[in-house]
């Protein structure tokens, strides 16, 4: 067998493969002689059928296959020991590649296209100077977690009136067109009802000032325009829901007003645990602007990364093979149409020479991202999700089950472990070249970051 490699650029290459009869011929010979004694052909025996009818009936797809194996290993092989530096996959060079008889032909010749990353010089130091942002944390971001925390731990309290913001509990009774019980008909009882979710404002208002045992009749879906919620809320069927076209008699049992939990120790003991140190409400407020001081941290880097993927990806003039790269989207993607690769192409070149870039500096700095780091980052990750809840006293335990679940599913594993590297990567950058720090409002980071989109 013969295989070499014609550069055509610095980019673009050829890998041009020669199958001799000699790197076949047993593989062929063995697998008709396989299919000889197992084939069923009526008129012989098994086993028994004659060598030449084998041959003629499955010999050239035996040959096909057999060849397309010789193909795909010696490529693979070949790229590998001469340490190419592949993009994508190799793609038959429709110009090149000659016709192929497979009935008369002994020796196959291919021809395939390859992409060839391109050198990569990455340049870095303290001459280079970068932007880094610092979100300064407001009173009012202070705020608004603190009045969250104490919804998020509020309850529902009875009342003696209705508020347009109260709840009331009651008893539904479907209703006839003449306003009698209607029997066997639809009668949920014990359902809560939210009065400002109630859309119609003349049965909102009805609502308004209403006390226990008082009763309304109306009609739900015009109240609440949903027929959805409806079907939920008097636990019918949708399609019943669907239908519906009835006034109902709605008693009221009970009428509660939410009340946000007040901000004393037992509501900091339930945010952080019993052993919390946090008593006063300063201390809570400092513990809260510390914890989005942190969270504010990790937007910060983030758009950092962005900026220095932007940056370095200027700065690193990197020369891709474009056209070979948009065939292969097109073999590898086929539910994509020529329109939606153009447009999405100029994202993906991008990602691309952040990718080789990133590989560049991690080869050169001897990065690697280790297990335990992974679990780490997977435990924070676990951590933040029930942060968002106002849960903040989590058991390790919990969060360790949560991260090996994570870590099972390997597209989930591998997102972390190219995170957690590419997260090296931006540090070795930011310790080499000068940051220029501004520390801004919320909002006007906001507006920055919309410029990276």
């Amino acid at each position: 067998m013969n295989i070499n490699l014609e550069n055509i650029d610095k980019v673009n290459a050829v890998i041009n493969l020669t199958i001799e009869k000699t790197d076949y011929e047993k593989q062929v010979a063995d697998v008709l002689k396989d299919y000889r004694q197992k084939a069923s052909i009526p008129g012989f025996r098994p086993g028994k059928v004659p060598a030449g009818l084998i041959k003629k009936r499955f010999g050239t797809a035996v040959l096909v296959e057999e060849v397309n194996k010789l193909i795909s290993q010696n490529l693979t092989k070949y790229m590998i020991d001469e340490k190419l530096p592949i993009l994508g996959e190799p793609l038959p060079n429709e110009e090149k590649q000659k016709p192929i008889d497979w009935e008369k032909d002994e020796t196959f010749e291919f021809a395939f296209d390859v992409a060839l990353a391109p050198e990569v010089n990455v340049s870095v130091d303290k001459r280079s100077k970068y932007n880094y942002y610092n979100i300064a944390v407001s009173d009012d971001m202070i705020q608004q977690q603190v009045d969250m925390a104490a919804s998020q731990l509020g309850q529902n309290v009875p009342a003696e009136e209705a508020k347009d913001n109260s709840t009331v509990r009651g008893n539904f009774v479907q209703l006839d067109t003449e306003g009698s019980e209607v029997e066997e008909g639809i009668a949920p009882e014990g359902v809560l009802l939210a009065i400002d979710k109630i859309k119609d404002e003349e049965i909102k208002n009805a609502f308004v000032g209403c006390k226990k045992d008082d009763i309304l009749v109306f009609d739900p879906v015009k109240a609440f325009e949903n027929k959805h919620e409806v079907a939920h809320m008097l636990n019918i069927k949708p399609e019943e829901a669907e239908t519906l076209e009835s006034e109902f008699r709605y008693t009221v049992t009970e009428v509660l007003q939410f009340e946000k939990a007040e901000l004393n120790e037992d509501l900091f003991k339930k945010l952080y645990g019993e052993d919390t140190e946090i008593k006063t409400i300063e201390d809570f407020k400092a513990k809260i602007k510390e914890d989005l001081a942190k969270n504010l941290e990790y937007s910060s880097e983030h758009k950092f990364s962005l900026d220095t993927r932007d940056a370095l990806v200027e700065k690193t003039a990197l020369e891709l093979p474009e056209e070979f790269l948009k065939r292969w989207l097109t073999a590898v993607n086929k539910e994509l149409t020529a329109e939606q690769i153009e447009n999405e192409f100029p994202a993906f070149i991008l990602d691309l020479k952040w990718q080789l870039i990133k590989d560049q500096i991690a080869k050169e700095n001897e990065l690697k991202v280790e297990a335990e780091e992974a679990e780490d980052f997977a435990k924070k990750m676990a951590l933040a999700q029930y942060q968002q809840y106002g849960i903040y006293d989590v058991p390790e335990e919990q969060l360790e089950s949560f991260a090996k679940m994570m870590l099972e599913k390997p597209e989930e594993k591998d997102r972390i472990f190219k995170k957690l590297l590419e997260d090296k990567v931006v540090a070795v950058v930011k310790d080499k070249v000068t940051l220029q720090e501004k520390e801004i409002s919320q909002e006007e980071f906001n507006e920055l970051m919309q410029a990276n989109q």
